[in-house]
């Protein structure tokens, strides 16, 4: 499915990975203990960055890695239901693998 929201200058759109409901010991754990994912996917990259001399800076990830994502960092919007982060290359820890 194509997602109709393209990010603006060095701003990347990211899909959180949700961690797994049972734990290695069994245990279910409720959404409302759950914490904020860490972990996510690159779904679309922005238009990109300048310089101070005008040139454009190439984006160090790409779309479908996975990355490192600061707990608190972005802006989360919903689109068709599902929910992605917009966040500055820089708010990104990280790639995975």
């Amino acid at each position: 499915m194509a997602i109709n929201v393209r990010p603006l200058g060095d701003r990347v759109l990211v899909q959180p990975l949700e961690e797994q409901e049972t734990k290695k010991g069994g245990i279910i754990i409720p959404d409302t203990a759950k914490e904020k994912p860490q972990e996510g996917k690159v779904v679309a990259l922005g238009t990109g960055k300048l310089d101070d001399n005008g040139k454009k800076v190439e984006f160090t990830v790409k779309k479908g890695d996975k990355v490192l994502i600061s707990k608190y960092g972005g802006t989360e919007i919903k689109v068709d239901g599902e929910s992605y982060l917009i966040m500055r290359e820089d708010d990104i820890l990280g790639i995975i693998g």
